[in-house]
């Protein structure tokens, strides 16, 4: 079988270090090069990872490689993942797809002209208790579901993060994408109204680090989301992905990161929660790298990524004008 050989373009997102560690730990797929136009960043993660390293992301899409993970700040993913599908190299860009409508639609307009993948990274699918949970609900022992609550809180990651001109936004944006996507692929229904409050509790500056987003779907699913950065260095993990799922025949509950031990450290004097588990970004890669190999559709979407950083882009259309917004 021969490998799926991949580069990693960009080191900016803190996720380009366990995708490069999935990659290299999948039977099949090779980690061959990593660019990054940071040099330090770049040499020490192509030197940790054993793979080549180039300051210009162009010279490493002229290799003989078969795909390439994005991972760089969100406003340039549209450039990047361009220039790869041109390329001829398929692509999975890190989430939140773009920071435009426009350049969501612009880059899976560009992938499907150049024939090739565009998969959105939406790793949270491949979480053991949200595939469960999923299976509960489409196997209706719930009912029919009324009602969703769904959160994911974070640390403020800092750095480029709350630089609007490199990330398009903050919390609403960077952690309502994941649950949307997950909310859509429940229920099979599309987001009809979107109503929310935004604003800054926690640091200073103007990015956004909390937010209460309430949703309509159009089969009249109503839902709630709270993606804030709301956790402190000291709390015991950096957040959390939940859904609380309501139905006519009774309720489910997950969490997408339940598989933890819960580590008092005398050395740290920290409490932390410690993953023991199926690890969602090696699902995630290895979905990908299938992909690839069978030619055939992603199963997370470029549409899937639009759709999600629709509802984003609303919530802060809401916020500014104080009303809902129907998509």
């Amino acid at each position: 079988m021969k490998n799926i050989r991949i580069g990693i373009i960009s080191f900016a997102h803190m996720h380009a270090n366990s995708y490069a560690a999935a990659v290299k730990a999948l039977a099949g797929a090779e980690l061959v090069a990593i660019a990054d136009e940071d040099r330090l960043r770049g040499e020490d993660a192509a030197k940790r990872f054993g793979a080549s390293y180039y300051a210009d992301y162009r010279q490493m899409l002229a290799l003989d490689i078969d795909a390439v993970i994005v991972t760089s700040e969100n406003v340039r993913h549209l450039q990047m993942v361009e220039d790869a599908a041109r390329a001829k190299k398929q692509v999975l860009c890190e989430k939140p797809i773009a920071t435009t409508v426009a350049d969501a639609k612009r880059m899976i307009a560009t992938c499907r002209e150049q024939g090739v993948i565009l998969q959105t990274a939406f790793p949270v699918r491949f979480s053991p208790p949200v595939r469960r949970a999923r299976e509960v609900v489409q196997a209706g022992q719930i009912g029919k579901v009324v009602a969703i609550r769904g959160t994911n809180h974070g640390r403020n990651p800092g750095g480029w993060f709350v630089d609007r001109a490199l990330s398009g936004g903050g919390a609403v944006l960077d952690h309502t994408v994941h649950v949307i996507d997950l909310m859509r692929w429940f229920t099979g229904s599309e987001i009809r109204t979107v109503y929310a409050e935004v604003g800054t509790c926690f640091t200073s500056g103007d990015i956004d680090d909390v937010g209460l987003l309430t949703l309509e779907f159009e089969n009249g699913i109503i839902a709630s989301h709270d993606p804030s950065w709301s956790r402190t260095s000291s709390f015991p993990t950096w957040g959390d992905v939940t859904m609380e799922i309501v139905g006519t025949g009774g309720v489910t509950r997950l969490d997408a990161l339940a598989q933890h031990m819960t580590l008092h450290s005398e050395a740290k004097h920290h409490t932390s929660y410690e993953p023991w588990g199926d690890s969602f970004d090696d699902g995630l890669i290895a979905d990908f790298v299938d992909c690839v190999r069978e030619k055939r559709a992603p199963s997370i979407s470029g549409e899937d990524g639009l759709r999600a950083l629709e509802v984003a882009l609303a919530a802060y259309e809401s916020a500014r004008t104080g009303r809902p917004v129907t998509l």
